[in-house]
């Protein structure tokens, strides 16, 4: 009877004996079979507000350097430097007395003229009344035709002399040509100053102001459909950034783009205009300029850490079915530790984040966690 039981018992352990001795080969000559634990981020678009950053310079849209356009000595000079003054204002005199003279002078002799020439016209009258009754000779008549016409002639030179007249009077009070901030004065009370060559002070216009920048050539497309986008008054695409890294208050509009492209540097010039009541920006001022990115909006976003760099590729593990695949993706614009896809993945893919290094195309995964988190890109 033990004979028995102990034939039974062999029965049994021989296929065990078996069985695990197979399972032992096959583990060895398939050693990936085993799933590789892995950490997988969990795909999502996030709305992205992200802005490119550019060196810049404040400009002024209207600026004069102001000299006088009539020779002699100031005798006032009636702003402070570097004040904001408005259009009209009055801001420095020469002296005026003898172009006033001039002026009297002027007006004058356009009254002599004038009367000359109604005397003139009448005496023609005369001559071609008494020529058509045959009472004078025709020399007669001709020379007062002559006469009325030298008197026309004459009022017409006296008025020209009276329009210059009134220049140079007008010309020796200089006054604001349009509202901004002026600058220093160059010249005192009582300096002498020469037509066109005297500098007397810099004005500029404050309000608004422009920001030049360059971009490269490839960006223009995005810059013309900014300036097309009916949605530009709306949509804040361009912010300062002033000297002190202080962010300013009011974003920027695009004003004008250059006719055309350098071809030695391959950039083009574009203006951005700011409104500044404040007078806080001023013109030569060096800042940065943020552009918000095309890439901005609602976008799919990854960490960048999920990606791997091959021969100038983005590439990622897709994990399906526990199983990753080697996945192809066009970037975007670069966050830091976040990367905008443009192409290759969608919302609620799975992509491997932690293990990336242990994984080849088709291993088998285990996920021991998945990552879900809101991105945060504040601009």
């Amino acid at each position: 009877m033990k004979n028995k039981i102990y034939l039974i018992s062999g029965l049994f352990v021989l296929p065990l004996l078996c069985f695990n001795s197979c399972r032992t080969k096959d583990q060895t000559a398939n050693p990936g079979i085993s799933a590789m634990p892995v950490v997988a981020y969990t795909v999502r678009n996030e709305n992205i507000v992200y802005y490119d950053t550019y060196p810049a310079t404040l400009v002024a849209l209207n600026e004069i350097q102001l000299r006088s356009e009539v020779n002699g000595y100031i005798t006032g000079i009636y702003f402070k430097e570097g004040s904001h003054i408005i259009k009209g204002e009055k801001l420095y005199e020469i002296d005026r007395r003898k172009y006033e003279a001039a002026l009297n002078a002027a007006r004058a002799n356009v009254e002599i003229a004038e009367s000359n020439l109604i005397k003139a016209q009448r005496d023609a009258d005369r001559y071609k009344r008494l020529d058509e009754q045959d009472a004078i000779a025709k020399q007669i008549l001709d020379d007062g035709l002559t006469a009325r016409g030298n008197a026309q002639t004459q009022v017409k030179l006296a008025k020209a002399n009276l329009l210059n007249a009134e220049t140079d009077y007008n010309y020796s009070l200089l006054t604001a040509p349009f509202s901004g901030l002026i600058g220093f004065s160059f010249v005192k009370p009582g300096a002498f100053v020469a037509a066109g060559q005297t500098l007397l002070t810099s004005i500029s216009s404050d309000d608004p102001i422009g920001a030049d920048f360059f971009i490269d050539q490839k960006s223009l497309p995005y810059f013309l459909d900014i300036q097309n986008s009916k949605s530009s008054d709306t949509i804040q695409f361009f912010k300062v950034v002033l000297p002190d890294n202080t962010d300013y208050k009011f974003s920027g509009k695009l004003s004008v783009i250059d006719r055309a492209i350098d071809p030695q540097t391959g950039t083009i010039r574009i203006r951005v205009v700011f409104q500044n009541k404040e007078s806080s920006l001023r013109p030569g001022m060096n800042c940065k300029l943020k552009v918000l990115n095309q890439d901005s909006g609602s976008k799919v976003i990854i960490p960048t850490r999920a990606t791997i760099e091959q021969m100038g590729e983005f590439l990622v593990y897709l994990i399906e079915n526990n199983k990753v695949t080697q996945r192809r993706i066009v970037p975007g614009a670069n966050l830091g530790k976040y990367l905008i896809v443009r192409e290759g993945l969608n919302p609620g893919d799975r992509i491997v984040l932690e293990g990336i290094q242990k994984v080849r195309d088709g291993s088998v995964v285990s996920i021991g966690d998945t990552l879900n988190t809101q991105v945060s890109t504040k601009p």
